[in-house]
């Protein structure tokens, strides 16, 4: 509902404006208006219309003068001039001035609501240019992999820029590229990596992709048959890789997330992607160290990180400190005061079940804080009992995430909820601020919501303030505009969008039916943009 103001020196004609239209019926909100321009420049920074309607001839600042000042301010308002006097040079001024009606007096209501309804037009229209200009295919993909979009919008996106989305699986892949010759240009070769990537993938499913920084690739696969990205991602993981690494001298490290079935789901996907590609650098740069260890120390033990990892698998508690115990013993011989090499093996198993864990337990937190912490406990490590100690942690810590895999994160959903129900009419409220208030970071806090709810943050934020919405609307005798404000919307307009994608009718509608409508889209798909 866009709002209008009006301003004209004689009250007649202002009063006879505001009680000759039925403003609410014609889809727009009457803010008031003011007697001269100087008057209306403070009520137009209070109300913030979409639409100015002004004289030209008026005393202390004529309309033109207001114009200019708007224009100059706030071009997105719309100017409507209307005059008496039919002279040219008004009307060459107010073209020159960007104004975008303009009509003589006496106007009757009819006159001024089809001009009205022309200006809502183009209005409409400029949104939907600056909206199909504003997403692109690289801007589609970042949001689906960000959690920022909704799954409505991003068909309706998908669909205007021509791109083929649906499909029953997706998959994320991220592919970090690191240039052995620095002279190359790396946007260039991203680009001809890229190339390869689309032709070696589209033997076994379709690929949309885009360039997340000047070092990195985002693979987004989909298809109807999850064997078909298995096969793909497979085939990245080994042959296709290692031809790419000898075909451009470069180092490539994959970070590859989980199958998913929703849009929804790329988010997470996209998450365990990076915090694969996290633990494979880890694990890499820990490889070389330890190569290099073993040449210097001429030390060569054997740790069976495959028994490891079975046991942390299938293994209880009970049996650890025997299992531990008999694991750890080939480290006997490690003197940890003059050697790092123990550090670096211990270092190595720890990557190795983390990565492990993180693809059958879905662990939620975050890798690099877990990771960081067993590192330092690693670090103080004096003796093969403090080793044995540092096993049967990391055994419980893995463990306690397994346990719990299921259902772990009721308490933080529960807060989530709670504080979104108390904070839905603020506008500020955001992931951010959402994620400070429960004292977890907003990678992870955005990963745990969609995994266990379904929804991202964002979509039920919204379903949250359209419920209370209905809910004033059919309880109350609020105008639309104060409705929006009550539920953390201070632009009334963009409010009544996003009420009618979500209900599929506008509030006034949805008040005129008494009742809440039978056939209503379901609340995940819709999202409003959340701000940091």
């Amino acid at each position: 509902m866009k709002k209008v103001i009006i301003v004209d020196d004689e009250i007649a004609i202002r009063e006879n404006i505001r009680s000759s239209v039925d403003w609410e019926k014609e889809g727009f909100h009457y803010c008031g208006d003011a007697p001269d321009g100087e008057m209306a420049l403070p009520l137009i920074e209070e109300w913030a219309p979409d639409i100015l309607i002004t004289d030209i001839k008026m005393p202390f600042m004529n309309g033109l003068e207001l114009a200019s000042i708007i224009r100059a301010q706030k071009p997105q308002i719309k100017i409507i001039i209307m005059s008496g006097h039919d002279e040219f040079r008004y009307a060459q001024e107010a073209i020159r001035l960007g104004v975008t009606e303009y009509c003589l007096k006496p106007v009757s209501a009819a006159e001024l609501l089809q001009i009205l309804h022309q200006v809502s037009q183009k209005m409409d229209e400029e949104e939907q240019r600056m909206m199909s200009l504003a997403m692109t295919k690289e801007k589609l993909l970042a949001d689906l992999c960000g959690g920022l979009i909704g799954t409505s919008d991003a068909i309706d996106s998908a669909k205007k820029l021509s791109l083929p989305l649906s499909a029953r699986f997706y998959a994320i892949a991220i592919v970090d590229i690191r240039l052995h010759d620095e002279s190359q240009h790396s946007e260039q070769l991203l680009n001809k990596i890229l190339h390869v990537l689309e032709t070696a993938c589209s033997v076994h499913a379709e690929l949309l992709a885009y360039i997340r920084s000047r070092t990195e690739l985002v693979l987004l696969l989909k298809s109807n048959s999850e064997d078909s990205i298995n096969t793909c991602l497979e085939a990245l993981r080994e042959h296709t890789r290692l031809e790419l690494e000898q075909q451009f001298n470069c180092s490539i490290i994959l970070g590859i997330g989980s199958m998913q079935e929703r849009l929804q789901g790329i988010h997470i996907s996209y998450l365990e992607a990076d915090e694969d590609k996290y633990i494979t650098r880890l694990t890499l740069q820990n490889k070389a160290s330890l190569r290099g260890i073993q040449l210097h120390e001429k030390m060569n033990i054997f740790l069976d990180r495959r028994q490891f990892l079975e046991f942390l698998k299938l293994g209880s508690p009970q049996l650890r400190d025997s299992f531990v115990r008999e694991f750890a013993s080939p480290l006997k011989s490690v003197d940890w005061h003059t050697s790092t090499y123990g550090f670096y093996l211990l270092n190595d198993l720890t990557l190795e079940s983390f990565r492990m864990a993180n693809q059958l337990f879905r662990m939620g937190a975050d890798a690099d804080e877990n990771i960081r912490s067993l590192q330092q406990m690693i670090e103080s490590i004096e003796s093969w009992e403090h080793c044995k100690q540092y096993l049967c942690t990391l055994l419980d810590q893995l463990w306690q995430r397994r346990a719990a895999s299921s259902g772990k994160y009721s308490d933080v959903i529960d807060q989530v909820k709670s504080y979104v129900s108390q904070q839905y009419n603020n506008e500020q409220v955001s992931l951010k601020t959402i994620s400070a208030h429960v004292r977890i970071s907003s990678s992870h806090l955005s990963k745990i919501f969609s995994q266990e709810t379904g929804q991202t943050i964002t979509e039920y934020l919204t379903q949250v303030r359209i419920n209370k919405a209905k809910e004033l609307l059919k309880t109350t005798s609020n105008k639309t505009f104060e409705v929006a404000y009550k539920v953390g919307y201070n632009d009334p307009h963009y409010f009544s969008n996003i009420f009618k994608k979500t209900t599929g009718c506008t509030p006034k509608e949805f008040r005129s039916q008494g009742v809440m409508p039978f056939h209503e889209p379901p609340s995940d798909q819709i999202e409003e943009p959340m701000y940091d």
